[in-house]
């Protein structure tokens, strides 16, 4: 377990990032106090990961829940629109979030949507978790509460109690638990909010689904598409960003950001290949049988192998609901995106090791004692990348960078894969060390 003290080395690419205005903003995480998430989860472990990592801006993830709330109190300050960890030089502003489940019934269909909520203050936090409470929901249970509570009834409630706060739809595309997903969702944002729709201001894509997926749908152009970790350990952090403009993290800007489509400010998201987030095609685990679209119509949403329905993928479901084709041009407003493998994962693909393994630690760490994560894997150059990593791994950084990876797409809970391209000629057949 990390230490709860931080002792941090301000490197260069750290700075760099403040000087430029340039805020990593990673929005939608747990605590150790949400189901099937690491006991690491610790504020002060967060702050140390997100210098490590080059995330100048975290959510708390989970606020509702007491002991949480009650350590965020304890631990955090508000300085300047953010939350710093008290007595700490520790550079990692937090703005205060949880995810929340809304499972209910909506004409003859039982909703189960995920959202996650931002709040301005502790004041405005606190309002919340008394009116949940008043309504008998419980928060102790799980860092991520589920609740009877239809959507648009606990947007109107939020903008009731305070207008700042924003909701933003998580995962929007998750077959099981999302706002679009196939199982359980809807086909529009009105369909699920009402009038109040026009109060959401941006969408989380979710592992499943990038960018470019989205902007086949043209209902969607005028929201702002945001991409966070939802991340269980402190290792996950930063596998899903977003990249802002701003003088320093604030609520009061994000917030701003959102609401005018400040496309200015928002100058992109960092992305995971969709083919690996676990949802992304069609599919079915228990046979470990997955296919596309195509395949899914013409075996009429049966498994070939046993005859049981198919989990029906984000690609399938996107596909169900666009109207415009695959890889559209980007729409006007929408930001653009880059994606990215985690380092560990290209140590691992180089090393022939599992993420687990020592060897592969011991690389990372010494990697990351030189750069951030987010510089390494986004913004050294060539000969920068040469001195903090084996020749191998630059190039497997490189290949990244230019989209050379081959995938198996994960599905029906099932990660998928993302093997970087690296060739067989070295650094400089690449092009880019030359």
């Amino acid at each position: 377990m990390l230490s709860g003290s931080i002792e941090l080395v301000v490197r260069l690419d750290f700075v760099v990032y403040w000087l430029s205005m340039r805020v990593i903003a990673d929005l939608h995480i747990h605590s150790r106090f949400s189901r099937s998430c690491s006991k690491d989860l610790t504020l002060p472990n967060i702050g140390l990961y997100g210098v490590r990592k080059g995330i100048q801006y975290i959510g708390t993830g989970d606020a509702l829940h007491p002991v949480w709330r009650r350590e965020i109190g304890d631990l955090l300050e508000e300085r300047e629109g953010a939350f710093y960890l008290k007595n700490s030089d520790c550079p990692t502003a937090f703005c205060l979030t949880t995810e929340v489940s809304c499972i209910y019934k909506r004409g003859d269909k039982t909703r189960r949507v995920h959202h996650v909520l931002l709040f301005p203050d502790l004041i405005t936090l606190d309002k919340v978790t008394q009116a949940l409470s008043d309504r008998g929901f419980n928060l102790k249970s799980d860092g991520r509460p589920i609740m009877g509570l239809d959507s648009e009834l606990l947007l109107k409630m939020l903008l009731d109690i305070d207008e700042r706060i924003l909701l933003i739809p998580a995962h929007i595309w998750t077959p099981w638990f999302a706002v679009f997903g196939s199982k359980s969702g809807f086909d529009s944002l009105e369909e699920c909010f009402g009038d109040y729709a026009q109060y959401i201001y941006a969408l989380e894509t979710g592992l499943s689904s990038d960018p470019l997926m989205n902007w086949r749908i043209s209902a969607l152009d005028k929201i702002f598409l945001v991409s966070n970790s939802d991340a269980h350990s402190c290792e996950n952090l930063g596998r899903e960003a977003n990249v802002f403009e701003m003088d320093k993290p604030s609520y009061h800007e994000l917030r701003r950001i959102l609401l005018e489509h400040d496309q200015s400010k928002f100058i992109e998201t960092i992305e995971f290949f969709p083919e690996e987030g676990k949802y992304h095609a069609d599919g079915h685990a228990d046979c470990g049988y997955w296919c596309a679209p195509d395949a899914t119509k013409k075996n009429k949403g049966l498994c070939p192998k046993c005859g049981r329905p198919l989990t029906v993928g984000v690609l399938s479901r996107v596909s169900d609901l666009a109207d415009r084709p695959p890889n559209p041009d980007r729409p006007p407003g929408a930001v653009p995106f880059k994606s990215i493998v985690p380092l560990k994962e290209l140590v691992a693909q180089c090393r022939g090791k599992s993420k687990a393994s020592k060897v592969v630690q011991r690389e990372v760490e010494k990697m990351m004692s030189l750069a951030s994560e987010f510089a390494i894997l986004l913004d050294l150059d060539a000969q920068a990348l040469a001195s903090v990593a084996e020749p191998d791994i630059a190039r497997a950084v490189l290949m990244m960078r230019q989209g050379k990876v081959d995938t198996r797409p994960g599905y029906d809970g099932v990660y998928g894969e993302i093997k970087v391209d690296v060739g067989s000629g070295g650094l400089k057949q690449s092009g880019l060390f030359e």
